[in-house]
């Protein structure tokens, strides 16, 4: 599985069940196995080190203390359609751990919005003391 131009999952290092999905019953329930079950064990992988430490330090419940990627898909009648919707996801994860996000330049308000926003709050204060009652 390509996942960007230079990083790349081998299928030998996903590991893919069919199970039956949960849920109400029907005619087919107790016969097929249509939900996938995805894991993808992130040290055993030929990851990039980079990659792998990213996808550790992410906060994902789908990723267990172990360093393994838990992924259900169950949503659609067909396997096939479940297998590919765990792949996307799986390949979403990685994608996400390996987006440089941009740092954060600290700003600061402009004097002219400072003044505004001042005006703003005596304005306020005086509509405010206009409806208090009148003394005789």
């Amino acid at each position: 599985m390509r996942v960007t131009d230079t990083i790349t999952i081998e299928d030998s290092e996903i590991d893919i069940q069919a199970v039956r999905s949960q849920g109400a019953g029907g005619q087919k329930v107790n016969k097929v196995s249509t939900a996938i079950h995805l894991r993808f064990d992130i040290h055993a992988s030929s990851l990039p080190d980079v990659c792998k430490a990213r996808l550790l330090a992410l906060r994902d419940r789908r990723i267990t203390k172990d360093g393994v990627i838990i992924i259900k898909a169950r949503q659609h009648r067909s396997r096939e359609k479940n297998r590919q919707e765990a792949l996307d996801r799986l390949e979403a994860i990685v994608q996400g751990a390996m987006m440089v996000r941009k740092t954060r330049k600290a700003t600061r308000p402009t004097g002219i919005s400072r003044e505004v926003r001042l005006e703003n709050k005596a304005w306020r204060g005086r509509l405010k003391s206009l409806r208090r009652n009148v003394d005789d």
